[in-house]
């Protein structure tokens, strides 16, 4: 019997990258046209970045638990469940992170979004306007057809790294907002892990966000020199 150390990710893993981004397709074939209306909320997201308020933070909250809630359901719940047995405990990630935007970001309204120019605002924007606008170009750019495009709202990945952007963007209450990051970053080292077993180049772009994220949202909270 082979020694612990002698083990590798891509030794646990329980599907092949070919099982996998073949799933993503009969997940996209399967939802059309409604990657149109996932569209058409991330560009509703960004028009209501321009002017914070408490209502136009309530709204991004209702949005994005809508979101989380539709990928955890249809996704994680419903397909990747079928290739691997603790995609059913990675959906309740999905489920706490939609139960906390609706009583931190909708019934407390702790939340407000809105474009900024500092450091924070600046990798937020980068990370979510990424992951509407190019994290679905990465399969046909890698050779895998746009139909195994990842889409901001139809799959995981773009939806949690969108979140992120979108919290590091965020005013409001820091433990509030600190609570928001925990089941996105979760995702992220836990697809991240996956994606790095397979191989797979988009590991670098969710892997990075876990150290990122939690390095520019520290350096926030400090106090200016």
């Amino acid at each position: 019997m082979p020694e612990w150390w002698t083990y590798s990710l891509a030794d646990f893993l329980l599907f092949s990258p070919r099982t996998y981004y073949r799933l993503i397709e009969r997940h996209n074939l399967a939802l059309w046209p409604a990657q149109l209306l996932a569209l058409a909320l991330a560009v509703v997201i960004a028009g209501l970045l321009r002017r914070p308020s408490a209502a136009r933070g309530r709204a991004i909250a209702a949005i994005l638990a809508v979101l989380w809630a539709w990928v955890g359901w249809t996704f994680v719940a419903g397909r990747y469940a079928t290739i691997n047995w603790a995609a059913f405990y990675f959906a309740w990630l999905f489920a706490a992170e939609v139960l906390l935007l609706g009583w931190l970001g909708g019934a407390r309204a702790n939340l407000r979004f809105g474009w900024r120019r500092d450091p924070a605002g600046l990798v937020g924007g980068a990370l979510f306007v990424g992951s509407v606008a190019l994290y679905p170009v990465l399969a046909p750019a890698l050779g895998r057809g746009w139909t195994q495009s990842e889409l901001f709202g139809i799959a995981p990945d773009p939806t949690v790294l969108g979140t992120l952007g979108l919290l590091l963007m965020s005013e409001g209450s820091p433990r509030p907002r600190t609570a928001l990051l925990a089941a996105p970053l979760v995702w992220c080292l836990l697809g991240g892990a996956t994606l790095w077993a397979m191989g797979s180049p988009e590991a670098w772009i969710v892997l990075a966000a876990v150290a990122l994220v939690p390095a520019i949202w520290r350096a926030r909270g400090r106090p200016a020199p």
